[in-house]
């Protein structure tokens, strides 16, 4: 696991940009109060994640509108069809921590 941030630099609907090992992430706190992860790229264009809208448990792309939920990685919004991958999150000391092994299976492209 890898640190982030501290919980109080990412408030409630927020997105974080983070550079890990090379590897773009976005880093979100949730509607539902909960942090997750997910890879900075939307899997219909290539363009950052963390720059779009959060809706409780969804990451909105900025770009075409395509959303994802935050648990899943799975679009619920079109014009994206493929997932994009997740990664597991913890909070320990009041600081958000990120592993770099997707939980849901989905390698980056």
């Amino acid at each position: 696991m890898i640190r982030i941030c501290s919980v109080e630099d990412l408030p409630k609907g927020s997105v974080l940009s983070a550079d890990v090992d090379g590897t773009p992430i976005a880093v979100v706190h949730g509607g539902d109060d909960q942090f997750y992860a997910v890879y900075d790229q939307c899997s219909h264009a290539a363009v950052a994640l963390s720059e779009g809208e959060v809706e409780g448990c969804t990451l909105e792309c900025w770009l075409h509108g395509s959303r994802f939920d935050l648990r899943t990685g799975q679009p619920t919004g079109l014009p994206a069809t493929e997932p994009v991958p997740v990664y597991p999150v913890e909070i320990r000391d009041g600081a958000v921590y990120v592993s770099l092994t997707p939980s849901n299976g989905v390698n980056p492209s």
